[in-house]
């Protein structure tokens, strides 16, 4: 398979990537700028090309965003702040004073080898918890309750994820089939 560098400061996510596309990929931290955008793709797309300027090598970035659906398209992608600033406990809290506890989680991977550019993205419907619940997991994964399910993503075991994660369901089948037809290229 095709030699990539994901750039994530997070072992746990390399592994996790790298045993659902049946391939070891070398990971690397990089402290990126990160645009200020509602787009997804948008932000990827900045980070994948300044992780490439930094390693000239083709590389694999992840950005994610969870949107509460009565509230437009926030936080979405500054998700990330919401948790450092309010905590998982507190986005809980606040999402009982909305119409809604409907969410959607969103994740976008891109690909840049100095040429081209690939977006891999998918979405994920599903619920705000009343509270954090669960060890498992990245990020929101604690208080995001996918459609279809009582649990978090956060208190699911592995075979339950492999079913219900954003990522295994969705993105990743779409890397491990791009990076092998990079093989045969």
């Amino acid at each position: 398979m095709a030699n990539v560098i994901f750039i994530t400061g997070n072992q746990g996510k390399a592994d996790f990537l790298a045993k659902h596309i049946d391939h070891p990929i070398a990971h690397q931290k990089i402290d990126l700028d990160e645009i200020q955008s509602l787009n997804l793709n948008e932000i990827a797309e900045h980070k994948v090309r300044q992780a490439y300027n930094a390693v000239h090598s083709p590389v694999l970035v992840e950005d994610v965003s969870l949107v509460f659906e009565s509230i437009g398209s926030l936080p979405g992608t500054f998700i990330k702040w919401f948790e450092i600033e309010l905590g998982l406990e507190r986005i809980c809290k606040l999402v009982d004073s909305l119409e809604s506890r409907k969410a959607i989680a969103s994740v976008c991977f891109a690909y840049f080898d100095g040429q081209n550019i690939k977006f891999f993205n998918g979405e994920l419907p599903g619920s705000i918890s009343d509270k954090p619940k669960g060890s498992g997991g990245f990020g929101f994964d604690p208080i995001f309750i996918p459609d279809g399910s009582e649990k978090t993503l956060a208190q699911m075991d592995e075979e339950e994820l492999e079913k219900k994660s954003l990522r295994t369901t969705t993105v990743y089948p779409q890397i491990k089939k791009f990076l092998s037809e990079l093989d045969t290229k």
